[in-house]
């Protein structure tokens, strides 16, 4: 039954590698469970039940991908967009978070319009083979660093932006130990590699100091609980900025930032996750796009009904591809997952995140081996990539970073009389960025 559901046997998989993938890419972005209601909750929202509402929107939104394309893209409340929803919308501008709800359902109805006319899916063609290659070495690159980032291995500077960590605490010297160890295993194939590196990693973690009189992995909070209510949030956005003109002047500049932001997160993150595993055709085209971007955009109307920030798709999908998986089963396998947290919250918590970090590095190393792809000999196509590489993890945004590599295409064409060479949806979408990096009306 299962072959049949998701044609195991013709990507090349078994229900087991599937469920061992889906357990990766869980294990990589569990992390979303706290960090997302910790984040919300500065609005004024319940953060107990921002924790269930996190778990159950990723658990549907990646169903819904899963059945739509048969694709290994788990999603969830988006990194990025909750400190947007929070400090920009909210904290900044002094809007209650239930028209902030409301700004995220106009979005996902904007981006549901958008993908049943088919224009999302003309905005990925639109974009040029050695950019989409780039996309998905600088999603590599950005997961990596993340990976550093929160293993200790990388902190912030003053002086030089970021600098080395304190190697000798353990944290840091877990993260360094457990890629070593990733890597090793994966330069020995043995299967499970990165899901080895996690457990090894958290079991090492009961050992070790964290240098707050604690260990590493911390398991005093126990094993399990119950499910909070979702009712202090659920169905409470509300549209009163449509009720004048003035507070519709207000929300626009914010509602078309998270489209863009949206749109751009998740399309980088389909090219990025999908090339890895193989779904791309000849032309580096991604077959089902559509519907992809379609269970994408009503998993946004039902984030702003369920009552968290806008829901997209995970890049580290990329480290359950990396061990296996080719198929929804291992999206529908991390939905499960989710669901099953509700109960095990303590337990998915108590995974420090030293112990994923080693698996976001290795994914990124797994992802910069496309970068042999992209034509360096010729600057029009090099240009563009090399800048996009450099400008995701660097703006620490994939939209940002996509924006400037296609405004940077864009304009060699032009200047080198290749100006036919870009459909029209390309210099449309260049337009929006620019408009956007600029902070002229409408994103003023």
């Amino acid at each position: 039954m299962l072959n049949r559901l998701f044609h195991l046997e013709e990507r090349g998989t078994t229900p087991f590698r599937e469920f061992r993938a889906g357990l990766t890419t869980f294990a990589a972005m569990a992390y979303i469970l706290a960090v997302n209601p910790s984040i919300l909750a500065l609005t004024g929202m319940n953060k107990d039940a921002l924790v269930t509402v996190t778990a159950i929107t990723a658990a549907v939104a990646t169903t819904l991908m899963a059945l739509f394309t048969n694709y290994p893209i788990a999603l969830a409340p988006g990194m990025g967009i909750n400190a947007f929803f929070t400090f920009t919308i909210c904290l900044g501008r002094g809007l209650p978070w239930n028209e902030a709800l409301g700004m995220v359902f106009v979005n996902g109805i904007i981006f549901l319009s958008l993908s049943v006319s088919g224009v999302r899916e003309k905005i990925i063609a639109s974009i040029p083979l050695g950019l989409k290659i780039a996309v998905t070495c600088g999603v590599g690159l950005f997961i990596a660093f993340i990976g550093l980032k929160n293993g200790g291995v990388i902190v912030a500077n003053p002086a030089t932006f970021v600098g080395p960590g304190d190697f000798t605490a353990g944290p840091a010297a877990l993260c360094l130990a457990g890629i070593v160890l990733t890597a090793l295993l994966v330069s020995r194939r043995v299967p499970g590699a990165i899901v080895l590196g996690i457990l090894a990693v958290t079991i090492a973690g009961l050992f070790t100091s964290n240098g707050a009189g604690g260990k590493v992995t911390d398991l005093s909070n126990g094993v399990f609980s119950l499910p909070h209510t979702a009712a202090p949030v659920f169905l409470k956005l509300t549209f009163n900025f449509l009720k004048s003109w003035k507070g519709f002047n207000t929300a626009l500049p914010f509602i078309f930032t998270l489209l863009l932001v949206d749109m751009f997160d998740n399309i980088g993150t389909l090219i990025g996750v999908s090339k890895r595993a193989g779904l791309l055709d000849k032309e580096g085209r991604l077959p089902k796009a559509g519907r992809a971007l379609l269970a994408d955009s009503i998993a946004t109307i039902l984030s702003a009904l369920c009552g968290t920030s806008t829901v997209v798709s995970y890049i580290e999908s990329a480290s359950g591809v990396e061990a296996g998986g080719r198929t929804g089963l291992t999206a529908i396998t991390v939905a499960l997952f989710m669901l099953l947290a509700l109960f095990l919250t303590p337990l998915i918590l108590a995974i420090p995140p030293c112990a994923t970090a080693p698996a976001l590095v290795i994914v990124g190393i797994f992802m910069m081996q496309s970068v042999v792809e992209i034509d360096m000999s010729d600057f029009h196509t090099a240009a563009p990539a090399v800048l996009t590489i450099f400008a995701i993890p660097l703006t620490f945004s994939i939209a940002q970073g996509i924006g400037i590599g296609l405004i940077c295409s864009v304009l060699l064409s032009v200047g080198l009389g290749k100006s036919r060479e870009v459909p029209p949806i390309g210099y449309a979408v260049a337009t929006m960025f620019f408009l956007s990096f600029f902070r002229i009306w409408p994103f003023s």
